[in-house]
């Protein structure tokens, strides 16, 4: 479908994937204090606290770019689509980051992590330290095409 100054829903989706994306990787890799990285994944308060801190400074970091995009661009994002879109993007983005050190876990460990095992990926996590830090990525990425979707999904 084609906006009457000929941007394409495809092409908005395009740019907000991309912005998305760019502000995931400053947000988790520069943004992100050593310190809310090394305890996100912890059991009890003390995890969920910072992986808390560690998602308001990334999605901080998502809406700047977004904001900065819709501007720039004139991408014509409704701020309801936009906030929901950083919102999943929020959410899902701690669910995931609760596994943060936990992925060669035997035993209980978390949501994810158990998935992870029953979905036949057991062997790849014993055998690959850096296996769990790319399923880590590949969620991190597949929920920002979500969000990208919700925020492109309509204009204003």
């Amino acid at each position: 479908m084609t906006t009457p100054t000929g941007e394409t829903r495809a092409a908005r989706y395009a740019a907000v994937y991309a912005l998305l994306t760019a502000a995931h990787e400053v947000g988790d890799y520069w943004v992100q204090r050593d310190a809310e990285a090394v305890a996100k994944g912890r059991p009890g308060w003390e995890g969920r606290a910072a992986c808390a801190r560690h998602v308001a400074s990334y999605t901080a970091t998502q809406g700047l770019a977004l904001a900065a995009g819709n501007r720039v661009l004139g991408l014509r994002l409704g701020w309801r689509r936009t906030a929901v879109a950083l919102a999943v993007s929020a959410a899902t983005h701690y669910a995931i980051d609760r596994s943060g050190g936990r992925w060669r876990e035997d035993g209980p460990s978390t949501r994810l992590v158990r998935f992870a095992r029953e979905t036949g990926h057991s062997g790849w996590l014993e055998r690959d330290p850096g296996a769990g830090p790319l399923m880590d990525q590949a969620w991190h990425r597949g929920w920002i095409a979500v969000a990208a979707l919700v925020a492109a999904g309509g204009s204003r």
